[in-house]
Order: C-alpha cells, then sequence, then structure tokens
C-alpha cells in the first residue's frame, strides 16, 4: 500500500521544458530555499514524449528528477493523456470527442479526445507505460498522476452511444423493462427493439437524461481505472497512484471515480482579495473557482468528502489565475490562510500551478510562482514562509481528521437532474440550472456562519444500493454524525430513504431540505405524499409547491427554540408543509403561504426529523445551524466575524486548533483552553488572549 510522507507535502508543478532558457538549477535551488519538498511534472507534453508516432524521447526529465532528488524534493510523476499531439490528431481524426450537435470538439486546446477510443486507447497505454516503465524506478518519484481534470465534456461519439445502448440491454434486460422504467409510454417513445433508441441530443426524457449523465461519468471513472492499473504494473508499493479532479467538470463523480485511486487529489481555485475576506460577499454565484470563505471551505471538504479521508492539493492558486482580463493576484497574507485552511480542513499536500509563469500558450496570464521575470518576488516569499511552517510543524499536521459539527449529504446525480429540469428559476423566470448547487449551499453557508464545521457525505457512503461500499449502520452514523441535513435528494431509491428515517430512530437528528425524497432513483415522482417514505417520521406532508417571484419574511413560533432575527427570509421555493404531528418552528409572514409551516420538527423514535420548506436565506438558515449544532466543537465562544477556527485530530492524537483572522484589521480572541503554539513552542493560557495579525493564522495543540 502506497505510503505518503509523514510531514505536508508543499511545492508546485514545474515545467522545465517550458522555460525559455535552462535554468534548472536556479530554479531548483530556489525551490530547496522556500522550503518545497514535492514537483509535479510531465504530465502535459505528450508532443514532447512523443515527437512523432512511434518515436520516444523519454531522457529529457532524466535532469530534473535527478536534481530534484539531490535537493530532498519530490517527484509526482505526470502521464500525458489530457493533451493529445497534432500527430495523433492528424493520423486518426476519428478520435476527436463529439458534442451534442455532432460537431467534433475543436483542435487546439486540450481533453479534445473521446478517451474511449480504441485508437487513442492504443496510443495512451503505449505512452503511458514508456514513461511509467522508464522512471518509475526514479528514487525521487513517490507518487503518479493518470491524465488531467477528466470528465471536461459530455462524449457523444458513436461509439460511446453504442455502449450506452449495451450499458442499458445489461441494466433492463428487454425494452420492455425500460418502456416501464422510464415511462415510454409519454409521448409515443416505446421502444420496439433496442435499435430504436434515440440518441441523446434531442432527448427530453428525464429518466433518459439522468441515466446518460451517469453513464458518462462512468466513462471517466473506467478510463482513470484503466490508466491506474497500467500504472500500478510498475509502480513501487510505497508509491501512490492518483488523478487530480476539478469536482465541477460534467462527466464526474468523484465518489465512485476515487475508489480506483490510492488518494483524492483536488484542484481547487478560488478567488482572492475581497473574495476571500470576512464578512464574505453577499453574492452567491459560483463558478469554476469559489467565491468567498465560506466557499473555500466547501470545496475543501469536498476534496476530502470523496474518500472520507485526506487528500492531495494537486493545483490551487500561486500568483493571480485565469485569462488575461482576470488579474487578482492575493493580499498579504492570503496564501499562508489559504493553506492553513486546506490543512485544517484534511490537506498532505499543497502544490500550486505553477512555479514559472508561462512566456506563451493559453495560460501566459495565469501566475505562478515567480513572476515572467523569474525573478522570486512577493509570492515567494510568503511561500517561502509556508515552507518554513510546515517543516517546524512536521508530522503534527499531516493528515488532520477535521471535526464535523453537522454531515450535510451530498448527491451527484441530484444535480446532474437539476442542471436539466431545475426546481428554481432565474430573477427573470428562466430555469436555473444551478438549482442543485444554490439549495445545498444555502445549508452549508448556514452552518459557516454559524461558526460550525461541516462533513460532507455522498449519499452513496450513506446506503449503497449497488452494494460495492458497505453501508454504515444506522445506529453507527447517528452517533458519529448526530445531526445529517438532507438537501435537494431528488433521486433516492427506496432503500436510501428508508436508511435515513432509520438513521433518525435510531437516535440521529435528520433534517430534509427541499425536494428531497420526491423521486425514485429513475427519476419518477412517488406516488406518495412527500416528502416520500418518510411522511410519517417527519409528522408532515406536502402536495403542493412554489416557487417565490420574491423573498418571504418568516417568524419565528411562540416558544420555538430557533433564535430568528427580524429579517430572516426564506427565498426562491415553497414547499406546502401540511402538519399531521409535529411541532411548527418557522412560518411565513405571508397572507397565502403563511397557511404552511417553513420549518417543522417531530420525534421520531431515539431522535428527530426536521423539515425546511424553503431554500432558507443567510440569517435563517445560521440560526436553524445554530438551533442543531449550538455548542460547536471547536470549543471558542464568541468570535469576532472575520474569525474562524478549524479544529481535528492530529495522526499522533494530539488536537490541532487553526485559528484564522480574514480580515485586513487585527483582531483578539480568548483561548478557551491552554494552548501551545505548533510554530514557535509558546503557550496560551486557559482565557488567555490570542492576538491575530492581519489576515493572520495561528496553529495551535492540546492533547485529547
Amino acid at each position: 500500500m502506497a505510503v505518503l510522507p509523514a510531514r505536508v507535502l508543499f511545492g508546485a508543478a514545474y515545467y522545465h521544458e517550458y522555460q525559455p532558457y535552462d535554468r534548472l538549477k536556479t530554479d531548483l535551488d530556489l525551490m530547496a530555499e522556500a522550503g518545497f519538498t514535492v514537483i509535479r511534472v510531465g504530465e502535459s507534453v505528450w508532443s514532447t514524449w512523443e515527437p512523432e508516432n512511434g518515436r520516444f524521447d523519454l531522457d529529457w526529465l532524466q535532469p530534473v528528477l535527478d536534481g530534484a532528488h539531490e535537493r530532498g524534493i519530490s517527484v509526482v510523476l505526470g502521464t500525458p493523456t489530457y493533451a493529445v499531439p497534432p500527430w495523433l490528431a492528424r493520423q486518426y481524426p476519428e478520435i476527436a470527442g463529439e458534442r451534442a450537435d455532432c460537431r467534433r470538439v475543436g483542435w487546439g486546446a486540450r481533453q479534445e479526445v473521446d478517451f474511449t477510443h480504441p485508437a487513442f486507447r492504443f496510443h495512451a497505454e503505449r505512452i503511458t507505460r514508456k514513461i511509467v516503465g522508464r522512471y518509475a524506478g526514479h528514487p525521487s518519484v513517490i507518487g503518479f498522476q493518470v491524465d488531467n481534470e477528466p470528465g471536461v465534456h459530455l462524449l457523444h461519439n458513436h461509439g460511446v452511444f453504442q455502449r450506452f445502448v449495451d450499458h442499458l440491454r445489461t441494466t433492463y434486460g428487454d425494452v420492455e423493462n425500460l418502456n416501464r422504467a422510464w415511462g415510454l409510454v409519454y409521448w409515443s417513445h416505446r421502444l420496439s427493439t433496442w435499435a430504436d433508441l434515440w440518441t441523446p441530443e434531442g432527448n427530453a426524457q428525464p429518466q433518459y437524461d439522468i441515466a446518460w449523465r451517469a453513464f458518462q461519468a462512468r466513462q471517466t471513472t473506467e478510463f482513470v481505472a484503466w490508466q491506474a492499473d497500467i500504472v500500478r504494473e510498475y509502480a513501487r508499493p510505497d508509491q501512490f497512484v492518483t488523478t487530480c479532479l476539478h469536482y465541477s467538470h460534467v462527466a464526474l463523480d468523484d465518489d465512485e471515480l476515487t475508489d480506483h485511486v490510492d488518494v483524492t487529489a483536488g484542484n481547487p481555485y478560488y478567488d482572492m482579495q475581497d473574495a476571500l475576506t470576512l464578512p464574505d460577499p453577499d453574492d452567491d454565484e459560483q463558478g469554476w473557482k469559489t467565491r468567498g470563505v465560506w466557499a473555500f471551505y466547501r470545496g475543501a471538504d469536498w476534496i476530502f468528502s470523496s474518500r472520507q479521508e485526506p487528500f492531495l492539493v494537486t493545483e490551487t492558486n500561486a500568483g493571480n489565475i485565469g485569462g488575461t482580463s482576470d488579474n487578482r493576484p492575493a493580499y498579504d497574507g492570503q496564501w499562508r490562510q489559504a493553506a492553513w485552511a486546506f490543512v485544517a480542513r484534511g490537506a498532505r499536500m499543497i502544490e500550486y500551478w505553477h512555479w514559472h509563469t508561462l512566456h506563451f500558450g493559453a495560460e501566459t496570464y495565469w501566475g505562478g510562482v515567480l513572476p515572467h521575470s523569474g525573478r522570486p518576488g512577493r509570492v515567494y516569499a510568503e511561500l517561502a514562509r509556508l515552507g518554513t511552517e510546515f517543516a517546524t510543524a512536521g508530522a503534527t499536521v499531516a493528515g488532520i481528521e477535521p471535526d464535523a459539527d453537522i454531515a450535510i449529504v451530498y448527491s451527484a446525480p441530484s444535480k446532474w437532474y437539476m442542471q436539466k429540469y431545475p426546481p428554481l428559476s432565474t430573477p427573470d423566470g428562466g430555469s436555473d440550472g444551478a438549482a442543485y448547487q444554490r439549495i445545498f449551499d444555502a445549508f452549508y453557508r448556514g452552518a459557516f456562519e454559524a461558526g460550525l464545521q461541516v462533513r460532507m457525505i455522498h449519499a452513496r457512503q450513506l446506503h449503497d444500493p449497488s452494494g460495492e461500499k458497505q453501508p454504515v449502520p444506522p445506529d453507527e452514523a447517528a452517533r458519529r454524525h448526530p445531526v445529517l441535513v438532507v438537501p435537494a435528494l431528488y433521486l433516492a431509491d427506496d432503500a436510501t430513504v428508508d436508511w435515513l428515517a432509520a438513521y433518525a430512530h435510531a437516535g440521529g437528528h435528520l433534517v430534509i431540505g427541499p425536494r428531497t425524497a420526491y423521486a425514485d432513483h429513475e427519476g419518477r415522482a412517488r406516488h406518495e405524499p412527500a416528502p416520500g417514505r418518510l411522511v410519517e417520521a417527519a409528522g408532515v406532508y406536502y402536495d403542493e409547491f412554489s416557487n417565490l417571484s420574491r423573498d418571504l419574511r418568516v417568524r419565528a413560533t411562540e416558544g420555538s427554540p430557533v433564535d430568528l432575527p427580524a429579517d430572516a427570509l426564506a427565498t426562491r421555493w415553497v414547499e406546502g408543509l401540511t402538519v399531521v404531528d409535529a411541532d411548527v418552528l418557522v412560518e411565513y409572514d405571508h397572507h397565502h403561504f403563511g397557511r404552511w409551516a417553513a420549518v417543522t420538527t417531530r420525534r421520531h423514535g431515539d431522535g428527530r426529523v426536521t423539515c425546511v420548506g424553503t431554500v432558507p436565506g443567510r440569517d435563517l438558515a445560521a440560526a436553524l445551524a445554530t438551533w442543531l449544532a449550538p455548542v460547536p466543537q471547536a470549543g471558542w465562544l464568541d468570535l469576532p466575524a472575520a474569525v474562524t477556527v478549524t479544529t481535528g485530530t492530529s495522526p499522533d492524537g494530539q488536537r490541532v486548533h487553526v485559528v484564522h483572522n480574514w480580515s485586513g484589521d487585527r483582531t483578539e480572541v480568548a483561548a478557551p483552553v491552554e494552548l501551545t503554539d505548533l510554530l514557535d513552542g509558546g503557550t496560551v493560557p486557559a482565557g488567555g488572549p490570542v492576538q491575530l495579525g492581519e489576515r493572520d493564522v495561528r496553529v495551535f495543540t492540546t492533547r485529547q
């Protein structure tokens, strides 16, 4: 089994082959002086490894690996299969990926290929075996990254579609079973033979789309697993195999894919400057990079959730990131803040993209550790400080198990469904393809703003219908995660819904958010009132629901334990929760919607079921989170709005407290217990002051 070093790996992607002149010794010396312990190499230059079909140049990397090893710098070696060389595209044009409109993905960028095509697989396997066979034995190489950020496109190639049909034939047996499962009597879509199945570009049937999206994600998983198995034929037992994930890609299910690698690796990018300052910006728009401190933490927790274990950061912000018109490098201190926040949530490696800002190509203005001049500047100085701190902290912070006050269930299939069939609308009345993330994020952000720490859990990790993973017994889950929030789990098979009820009966506090359990695993609306199969446990039901054209004020009922501010709001959506046997905690202040409850709760067995029938606004979400977990595990109370505390347990059993000041002002907080400063060895007595400078981080330990 692969073994990671007993310290946080720290470094950058390094492309000596991109440098305008030979500066290998200079670069490696600067890395060593900055405390770098790892570089990633080789993954972007197939045409350098194989300039022509069958002609290989493998020796150029040797000086890089040798020089790294001489300086004690480890190497993650990448395979170059995501960036296809022109000769391969020219000689095998049929390997081009095809879009929904049947047009080929144009060449000239990357990830343009149908990675399932046999011609591509032949050449991808050959170059992978050549590179890994050449360098697996090098003492600097500690692990391998296969491909790079897979799952970019939904592939509509003929061969992909035919494999999809074969998959359906295997899954359903015959067309009559498929007709019943998908409801193809609708609009005269009944199949008489498998040849009748239409291609997906014009499809409007939800059940088809669910199956198609899941199949696409499985193609990505299969490709990564295939390449990982090839690499393992050469890898030493102490070397790991991974791939780096960009979590917003359309053909990706990170939970299933990471079953096939040794450790999760993610590429979390984030907006800097004011977007990494508390109080957070008021908007909730998220894209390929996160915006806001709360969303930064959600990004880190998402990577941890893939395997529910510590992870690697293979790429993150060095200088400014993005295109030529998006130049916003971090304020002083923000690189350090981000790195320690990642480590506090379980990162075992922080690797920047990339070392040297490029002088050519599409990412000329994606800033590296060094600027275009190649001279160390502000970024280098900040990261060198981090290198020293990670060396001082040592094994204590390598593989922290982060705390969680509440758990929130995440569902990739429900997200896929809502991208095409969203329940929420945009302000102009259109369909909001970000609906799933908006509902999920409302609950996550509420927990963050209540000072709580979150564990994201994939729905499959609760109860795996495939039987590939061992389901967690409900009573064990209730002990491990006393509060389980389940927003927007629209697609849920009967076994998962019943597991949720059993979790509450065993002593857990189950929180059901909008649209949860409304449909089964095929996306068919359930026959019973919503939330299907949970009505008895919840003590409420609804048949009616409505979009909101404007936010609604809500108020706590008399005697409610939820402490609501006067301007708390319900947003975007209302489910007509009708009370049968439950307590109403929050109600709508509205002439029409006031007939229904906004938030209810009911005892169920040894636990409780709470229903939230709207997308809670920031104040409502934070108030609910405070009620759900009134005493944060971190133990730090009365924190200023700009201060966060992240806690966890180190591999050696120590408690680690990472204290951030996300503002440009100095501040002070009180220590809840006696603390030892991990970086300078000083101590702070219980109740003593913890001084925090501008955009500062302090790292403390205590014994259990």
